[in-house]
């Protein structure tokens, strides 16, 4: 991908998955826009040329993770307390309510693999590749979230398996 495409084009076609892994990460709707614009403001300060598409795409995730990671370690993040804590995100009309808070209550690690995986459409390769984890390591979370959410759906009732 050449680096004159404009950034319009770019934020149309990558904003909404830029926007929910960071909110997959974070959990909170505002704090998502705010690494979803730094993504895109160190987007348009790169000198970085990409070879294609999916050099870019894998560009724009890697930059949201470590984004991300910066705003859950910082100072600020640990020791504020929020008055009002966002719980909506767009989601698609397939989407139930209850698969998003289900979602939302695993862990960060598990959150993020799940939505790697059924969100963003990504391998268990290219997840590897991404958040530095052997396959076996993404196999794993994968497997135990899944594990986790049909354990929840059972407690709750709301499903047979």
């Amino acid at each position: 991908m050449k680096q004159d495409d404009t950034v319009e084009t770019v934020l149309r076609q990558y904003g909404n998955m830029i926007y929910r892994l960071a909110y997959a990460r974070v959990q909170n709707v505002h704090d998502a826009q705010d690494i979803t614009q730094d993504v895109f403001l160190k987007y348009i300060r790169t000198n970085k040329h990409f070879r294609d598409e999916s050099h870019l795409k894998a560009w724009l995730l890697r930059v949201t993770i470590n984004t991300s990671n910066t705003f859950l370690q910082s100072a600020w993040n640990r020791h504020r307390a929020d008055l009002c804590e966002a719980t909506e995100i767009p989601t698609t009309q397939t989407e139930s309510g209850d698969l998003k808070e289900a979602i939302a209550s695993l862990s960060e690690s598990y959150r993020v693999v799940i939505h790697l995986y059924y969100y963003e459409s990504m391998s268990v390769k290219e997840i590897g590749t991404l958040l530095h984890l052997s396959e076996s390591a993404v196999k794993s979370r994968l497997f135990r979230a899944r594990e986790l959410l049909r354990t929840q759906w059972k407690e709750e009732g709301a499903y047979e398996f």
